[in-house]
């Protein structure tokens, strides 16, 4: 059976696209943090393209009825949205908020005679 030349390009240049992307991380991270940041911008970027070709090629590959196998689309967007979520996180890592100052008493000084405890004396 030969596919025609647009769903074989989808079947095989997508997951392509994704293994070269995952492939060139390693490299990205062991650069410096301006020049890594950049690498994983680039990548963003390469995930939004990949994502208008997957949706463009899932709205206009028919799948025909009885066909055994089908590329699965949802699930490839799914994947792509997770590996764009952990770069997004890598570049913007959350950071805690900032707490409420709890206020100072300011007053170190006792007085001497708060200090020395209080003699009691005991009567028979």
């Amino acid at each position: 059976m030969v596919l025609p030349i647009r769903p074989r390009a989808a079947r095989c240049g997508a997951p392509l696209l994704l293994a070269t992307l995952m492939a060139g991380l390693p490299v990205a991270t062991q650069a410096g943090t301006p020049a890594q940041r950049q690498e994983l911008a680039a990548a963003l970027r390469q995930l939004d393209a990949l994502e208008r070709f997957v949706v463009h090629s899932a709205a206009t590959t028919p799948i025909a009825p009885g066909e055994r196998y089908h590329f699965d689309y949802p699930r490839l967007l799914d994947d792509l949205a997770r590996v764009r979520a952990g770069i997004e996180f890598h570049l913007m890592p959350s950071r805690a908020q900032p707490r409420e100052p709890a206020d100072l008493s300011a007053d170190y000084r006792q007085d001497a005679a708060s200090d020395a405890p209080q003699a009691t004396e005991v009567q028979p």
